[in-house]
């Protein structure tokens, strides 16, 4: 990856970095060393990526391996940032930055700067590393780093004039961008989950390496005092793509995040994911292999919301597959997807870490982005460590050597989807084997229990039966019938029926339910693999 030098270098005719004086003090960074200023805009970082991306990918030098690899995951527990030097921790605004240490699983160093105002535009200066910035054990390995480093990654803490009896500043955070180009934020329930990614590369794509390209320098605005928000740039950078971020952060009573991107291609990527989420899904109510883990479900999202171009909501449970399945659902101009955790009952996942907590990620287009698809990656995993689900939009085009991008969105960190549909939900799919109780079980035959939950199910007259509506490709559906689930819950409904594949290989069913010509609830689609 680019180090300092190189990355002046290639960009100083865009971004004209020539020394113009220190400013006076500067409030934001008391206490942390920085470098010599240099004009800056994010235009200039546009055209310093689009620069690059003309040109060869260089790493930069590597810190040593073996300082790093020693720096594991009990080492790097015990290096904390001292927030006395946090960036803005007297102000201006309420949100202090600290920063992460490098170590074994995060090795490439990431530039940080601070952008001041100077007359009608902004100078940044580089925060320089120094070991004094953190609390660590007198024989820790990361004493053996080369001076000016670099760090790992950032997090923006809660509010410093908060309330430290609940959040205290200096423990928790609301924000963080750690390795790669990820970064994940709290939602309205105050806890971490899944996460997004700037950009994703060429992800499960047969007899080709998926590509992981890096954020390697952040610019942080000086915020302004009584506001709720936060604005950083950054520059991305990998052997395939460069680009230029801007990233509006909101902390509210959950995490909003208004997001600018000017992406350059560098060659040719197979699948080319933007506005990308990363998930971990192991199992639920739907299917669990037997005796493999004493909860009853673990998961940190249980399904792909959709909300297309021609106005559908869209279902899709998660799944767990045998192999990593690649899911497209075609559409133009989406309104908006996302990663949602719909079961929040604490008694169905009987964990601690609390995974009813979870955030659920909606990503809003703030354009049209014209023709393309909102691709799911499946791939298999055997434990929850693992984010094994990844969600992106591919536009329609080849993405070729030498196409740029411009895209707009926004991100909802919430307990819920923020444009819910009116519409009866989708709250289970449960499977099991097909046939009747008391009698023989055919072979091969699945039986699936798909429950919906509001919307105008809670208005049915007494008496009325929804009426499922299935589809699938190929095979056949059988015992199909609807009945209120016997909780005293008001529209709270379940289709049950059997399905029998015509032959091996993936089909997708789906379903919904109506009452005459009037829609009932969201479509529920669901890929079942038959062996």
């Amino acid at each position: 990856m680019l180090d300092r030098r190189s990355f002046l270098a290639a960009g100083a005719a865009a971004l004209t970095l020539a020394a113009l004086g220190r400013p006076s003090s500067v409030r934001a960074a008391a206490g942390l060393k920085l470098g010599e200023p240099g004009a800056f805009s994010f235009d200039a970082l546009a055209a310093s990526a689009k620069s690059l991306a003309a040109k060869p990918f260089e790493p930069g030098d590597p810190l040593p391996r073996d300082v790093l690899d020693r720096i594991d995951y009990e080492q790097h527990g015990k290096i904390r940032f001292d927030t006395d030097y946090a960036l803005f921790r007297d102000g201006p605004g309420v949100f202090p930055v600290t920063f992460f240490h490098l170590g074994r699983f995060f090795q490439v160093p990431v530039h940080m700067h601070v952008l001041e105002p100077d007359a009608d535009r902004f100078v940044a200066r580089e925060i320089l590393y120094d070991p004094a910035y953190f609390d660590m054990p007198a024989d820790s390995p990361a004493h053996e780093l080369p001076k000016g480093a670099g760090f790992a990654g950032f997090r923006f803490q809660e509010p410093r004039n908060g309330d430290a009896s609940k959040l205290d500043w200096h423990t928790n955070d609301w924000v963080a961008f750690l390795g790669a180009s990820y970064f994940r934020a709290i939602g309205e329930l105050y806890q971490y989950g899944l996460s997004a990614r700037g950009i994703a590369l060429d992800v499960a794509v047969p007899d080709r390496p998926e590509e992981f390209p890096i954020f390697t320098h952040f610019y942080f605005e000086p915020p302004k005092d009584g506001g709720d928000s936060v604005t950083v740039y950054a520059l991305l950078e990998g052997p395939s793509i460069t680009g230029a971020y801007r990233f509006v952060m909101q902390r509210d009573h959950a995490v909003r995040m208004d997001i600018e991107t000017r992406l350059f291609l560098r060659r040719d990527v197979a699948r080319l994911g933007l506005a990308p989420l990363t998930s971990m899904y192991w199992y639920s109510e739907t299917t669990k292999p037997t005796e493999v883990d004493w909860r009853p479900e673990v998961h940190d999202s249980d399904g792909l919301a959709l909300w297309t171009g021609g106005g559908e909501h869209l279902w899709r449970p998660l799944n767990n597959p045998v192999g990593a399945t690649a899911s497209a659902f075609v559409d133009r101009d989406p309104r908006g997807f996302g990663l949602l955790q719909r079961d929040r009952d604490f008694n169905d996942y009987l964990d601690g870490v609390h995974y009813e907590r979870r955030p659920s990620l909606w990503v809003e287009p703030l354009h049209d982005w014209g023709a393309g698809s909102v691709q799911l990656i499946e791939i298999p995993t055997d434990d929850e460590i693992h984010d094994n689900i990844v969600v992106l939009w591919v536009p329609e085009a080849p993405a070729r050597a030498g196409n740029a991008y411009h895209l707009r969105y926004r991100l909802h960190w919430n307990a819920d989807e923020p444009y819910p549909t009116t519409l009866a939900r989708c709250v289970a799919t449960r499977r099991g084997r097909g046939g009747q109780p008391g009698q023989p079980r055919p072979q091969g035959v699945i039986k699936f229990m798909v429950e919906f939950l509001g919307g105008p199910l809670a208005g049915l007259p007494f008496g009325v039966k929804p009426e499922a509506v299935l589809s699938a490709a190929s095979g056949t559906f059988s015992y199909v019938f609807t009945e209120a689930v016997p909780n005293g819950v008001a529209g709270h409904w379940r289709a049950q029926f059997d399905f029998t594949p015509a032959g091996p290989g993936p089909v997708d069913l789906r379903l919904y339910l109506k009452n005459g010509d009037e829609t009932l609830s969201e479509t529920w689609l669901y890929r079942f693999e038959s062996v």
